[in-house]
């Protein structure tokens, strides 16, 4: 069908498909909503056309608004004609409080700006953390944003930048948290707001902060430099606990739903009380969770760094691996250690990375050495994701730099040596 002949649709048979079930719908809610919002109708009537189509009838290109290099998605629609109403179709990302801990009072402001000014559609959250403001034009996209400046509200990132924070509600709530994350979070964007509104990095830069192992922001596979609760030493037990919880449950419980579901196997129980192997244990929650009232997170408490998460681009999905496998986050020198460790990366990444390269995505190309390298940080065996199955390995000094050139190295073992383990194997 070419877009001459399509018309506006006027019937949705494939969205009305979506009003069925027990759970609520958005086709519904966008209905209701149309009535007072004309666009939002025909909205709806695209995005029926285009799941008959299989084609996305969107177009993107930049709209930069005054002070910011960043923050606004431009949307034209390729079925302008049929649609007037959201031929231009743009979003605003605002930045929203550490921990999205909103008032009543700043999200009314925020829903009166918006429905001034756009379709009034909101979105709470998106990948990034923002919050997502649908439907506004060439023109009120400007008076948007500066009404939302004039109220404090400060537009968020897009584009090749650091991305807006997000994190867990941390302290503030639970109990499992090991540091501060909605401080962290404040600190990290006050401290890296222009990177965030000027776009000067090879690609994207997200964090994301999770409390504890729990990883309530998805940090792990969402963002480039994850920053994740965790401690150092041993658990607390509270014993008395331990026993109430066995009065309670019963021992086949705590045997099935703790003790077999370590991973380590590092938890026993001797009559009414829990031992913790604490060398072996690899702090992933699952007993702190299940039994909260007796088991807690070590008192020595920090966070693990790791790099390299992201959706789908280039090698595809990727988790994050670790950096740093411990770092105390309690004081303002705390988080300026963290943020020299950022300004490496981002030297290193940002003159030697690939336009529309991920950090994950650079690592993979110059190997995990260089990285290290590059950003004068020790290698840790906690960074290696799987050991080697051989041992018969052939070890160099290197003393150049892969980027630069080859390196110059100096034989750690010598050929016939080398030669001799392969025969070996």
């Amino acid at each position: 069908m070419s877009e001459k002949e399509i018309k506006a649709k006027t019937e949705t048979p494939m969205l009305d498909e979506l009003k069925t079930g027990p759970w609520p719908s958005f086709v519904a809610d966008l209905e209701r909503y149309s009535e007072k919002k004309p666009a939002v109708g025909q909205l709806l009537g695209q995005l029926e056309q285009s799941y008959e189509d299989r084609w996305n009838y969107w177009q993107g290109t930049v709209l930069n608004v005054d002070g910011y290099g960043g923050g606004v998605i431009a949307r034209y629609s390729e079925l302008g004609e049929q649609y007037p109403d959201i031929a231009q179709f743009h979003t605003i990302r605002v930045i929203p409080p550490p921990g999205w801990v909103y008032s009543t009072e700043k999200l009314r402001e925020l829903c009166d700006i918006w429905e001034k000014h756009s379709a009034g559609i909101m979105q709470l959250h998106g990948m990034t953390g923002d919050i997502l403001l649908l439907g506004t034009d060439n023109k009120t996209t400007f008076e948007a944003a500066e009404e939302l400046m004039e109220k404090g509200w400060d537009l968020g990132g897009s584009g090749p930048a650091l991305r807006t924070l997000a994190c867990c509600v941390g302290e503030a709530r639970c109990e499992a948290a090991c540091f501060d994350t909605m401080a962290l979070t404040k600190h990290l964007t006050d401290n890296y707001i222009s990177e965030l509104h000027r776009p000067e990095l090879p690609y994207k830069y997200k964090f994301k902060l999770s409390g504890c192992a729990n990883d309530c922001a998805a940090s792990m596979q969402r963002s480039d430099m994850p920053v994740i609760g965790t401690w150092r030493g041993a658990m607390q037990i509270n014993q008395d606990e331990v026993g109430k919880f066995i009065d309670d449950k019963g021992i086949e419980f705590v045997i099935d739903n703790v003790l077999t579901r370590c991973p380590t196997n590092c938890i026993s129980l001797k009559g009414k009380t829990i031992d913790v192997d604490n060398d072996n244990c690899v702090r992933c929650m699952h007993c702190i969770n299940v039994m909260h009232r007796a088991l807690k997170p070590g008192k020595d408490r920090g966070a693990t760094i790791l790099i390299g998460g992201k959706r789908t681009l280039k090698i595809g999905d990727t988790m994050s691996s670790v950096l740093v496998p411990f770092m105390p986050l309690k004081t303002e020198e705390d988080f300026t250690k963290l943020t020299d460790l950022i300004d490496s990366i981002w030297e290193f990444w940002g003159d030697n990375g690939l336009e529309h390269e991920r950090i994950g995505e650079f690592i993979a190309r110059v190997g995990l050495g260089t990285f290290l390298e590059g950003i004068g940080l020790e290698p840790d065996p906690q960074m290696i994701n799987q050991p080697r199955t051989s041992p018969y390995i052939k070890f160099e000094e290197l003393t150049g730099s892969k980027i630069d050139g080859e390196p110059e190295h100096n034989p750690a073992v010598s050929n016939e040596e080398g030669e001799m383990a392969e025969k070996a194997i």
